[in-house]
């Protein structure tokens, strides 16, 4: 099969390395080589948090090259645009509509950008992007702490797993008591993408 690269983003407590290291977990239970690094920063203080995920028959690096990455995961939306350089030419992208200003514009130094001028940068590279607002979604259940496993679940729909190994996943690196109403967010993430439109 042909190497799958998927670009993970956002910014500290958002469950970033959990998300990347339960797709890592869904790849290997398939049989893949997989390869992957992550990039934390100044995570703790709410900074980017960036995770490389590869995949394939045989995988040379875990570094995704510019332009490299079929998938662009972004769990906070500004992130998302800073890394969609990323993406390869027409590949997909799905975006957590979530913003959490940095602190030069906390601070009035500058401006959070609007929505629309977001995804505009990310389109100028995608050939597909879903813009869905997780934490309502999320809210649903109950509980808004599985919004990166909501995430996970809408992400799921574009790549070649299948649910019975995103679920192993699951259940392999997560505590069991908050297991359940995790398997219920990723149905409902999966649910997300195959029932939206594309933005």
């Amino acid at each position: 099969m042909q190497n799958i690269s998927v670009l993970i983003t956002g910014i500290g407590g958002q469950g970033i390395i959990l998300a990347s290291d339960v797709l890592a977990d869904a790849a290997m239970r398939t049989g893949w080589d997989v390869k992957k690094t992550d990039s934390i920063g100044m995570a703790q203080r709410g900074g980017s948090v960036i995770s490389h995920v590869r995949m394939g028959d045989v995988v040379s690096s875990p570094l995704i090259p510019t332009g490299g990455a079929d998938v662009l995961f972004g769990m906070e939306k500004l992130e998302a645009a800073r890394h969609c350089h990323f993406l390869k030419p027409g590949g997909q992208a799905v975006i957590n509509s979530y913003g959490a200003p940095p602190l030069t514009v906390a601070t009035g130094a500058k401006k959070y950008p609007e929505d629309e001028a977001i995804l505009s940068v990310v389109r100028e590279r995608a050939g597909k992007v879903f813009f869905i607002d997780g934490l309502k979604k999320v809210s649903k259940l109950g509980n808004t702490r599985a919004l990166n496993v909501f995430l996970l679940g809408a992400l799921s729909v574009l790549l070649p797993l299948t649910e019975q190994v995103w679920q192993e996943a699951l259940e392999a690196k997560l505590p069991s008591k908050i297991i359940q109403i995790n398997l219920q967010a990723f149905s409902l993430g999966r649910e997300e993408v195959k029932n939206a439109g594309i933005r």
